[in-house]
């Protein structure tokens, strides 16, 4: 079977980049082990979309159809550090109608399946798993466990953070486990929360609350292992205390209406995000920690970027042409690198137990607070 692009692993990034080559003449084929799971309730994996990716989304034919009322706005953002600091963000201070869009993992996959599936140029195979890789001048071979075997000018891996097919082109990375886990949750609010995002930088890790519809959040906390597990042995009641009273009570008294799920935490480095006819995308191409909210982002604008990349390349460049590839890496470099880079500062900043270092870090967000134009561009740089 011989195609232009194929792409392995159907997530999001992977689903995305499909959907972006809609209209074009390229013959794409996603590979997947298994068909999305359409949720029945409200999802406990929650992303928050930044508004540079609301409008990639509603461009590739999406965002249009997603149910508008599971989707929540963030308007404004408080964030509390560990020693009376405090950064507040506002979408209307900044001149924008909102600083991020809040939705569930379901209700993106669900659609960009259904899309994918009704364009012309892609070949959904699942369930199917890739069994071994070789790359030739000309093109890739992919084999599959089935037995079939498909040919492709460009391979694309997009099945996240342990990628197999990154490990078969012998792209070795390096991770580093933060000692954490991401411990998520949904509760429905005594008060409204007023399309409002909290952050508190605690002792006891980075704790997020993100709004939802109908006076609910979505919470994150990321906290050291043996807290995780403390938190995740606790009664429904008991936890939803435990949280309102780790953000000071600020919607009221909460309740459980999502079972708590963790998940471990950690950085992964990839030395190049491309190699002979193959590049990376999404989390096998870079995972940073949960504390910006932007690892989704992040592999929604590789999709982005390498689907314009292949819709306008010159006719004489195949899709994996060496020279469309580096371009790829170079577009992605920097900014993966500098949020991969922040994000891990900021961790490793507030962390520590140092009265010194806590005053230092608290005056730092205070100043920033109290300064409107590094405020904004702080903001401008989150919209994209």
């Amino acid at each position: 079977m011989k195609f232009d692009i194929v792409i392995v692993g159907g997530g999001l990034a992977g689903l995305s980049l499909a959907v972006a080559l809609r209209n074009s003449p390229l013959s794409v084929a996603v590979v997947e082990s298994r068909p999305p799971v359409t949720s029945t309730g409200l999802d406990t994996r929650i992303y928050a979309v930044s508004p540079a990716n609301e409008r990639f989304l509603s461009g590739i034919g999406a965002w249009q159809h997603f149910d508008k009322t599971r989707i929540a706005p963030v308007r404004t953002m408080e964030i509390y550090g560990d020693a009376g600091g405090r950064l507040d963000f506002s979408a209307f201070d900044s001149g924008v109608p909102e600083l991020a869009w809040i939705i569930e993992s379901s209700l993106i996959m669900g659609e960009l399946w259904e899309t994918a599936k009704r364009q012309g140029n892609v070949s959904l195979l699942c369930p199917a798993r890739p069994e071994a890789l070789a790359f030739g001048s000309e093109c890739a071979h992919l084999t599959l466990t089935d037995g079939r075997v498909l040919s492709a000018n460009l391979i694309v891996a997009a099945d996240g953070a342990d990628s197999w097919t990154r490990e078969a082109a012998g792209i070795a990375v390096a991770f580093k486990p933060y000692g954490e886990m991401g411990l998520v949750a949904n509760f429905a609010c005594e008060k409204p929360h007023q399309d409002t995002a909290f952050q508190w930088f605690r002792g006891d890790g980075v704790l997020a609350w993100l709004p939802l519809p109908n006076s609910m959040i979505s919470m994150v906390w990321s906290t050291p292992l043996d807290h995780a597990h403390d938190l995740l042995s606790m009664a429904p009641q008991d936890l939803s205390h435990r949280v309102a009273s780790s953000g000071d009570w600020r919607l009221g008294e909460l309740k459980m209406v999502t079972p708590a799920a963790a998940f471990p935490l950690r950085l992964m480095r990839a030395p190049r995000s491309i190699g002979p006819r193959l590049a990376l995308i999404g989390d096998a191409a870079h995972t940073i920690h949960p504390l910006s909210g932007h690892g989704i982002n992040l592999g929604f604008q590789d999709s982005k970027v390498l689907a314009e990349l292949l819709r306008n390349r010159p006719d004489y460049l195949d899709c994996g042409d060496a020279r469309l590839l580096r371009r790829y890496e170079r577009a992605r470099r920097e900014e993966v690198v500098a949020l991969q880079s922040a994000t891990h500062a900021l961790q490793r900043l507030f962390r520590p137990r140092n009265a010194v270092l806590a005053m230092l870090r608290n005056a730092g967000l205070n100043l920033t607070h109290a300064l409107p134009v590094v405020r904004d561009a702080l903001v401008r740089y989150a919209l994209g």
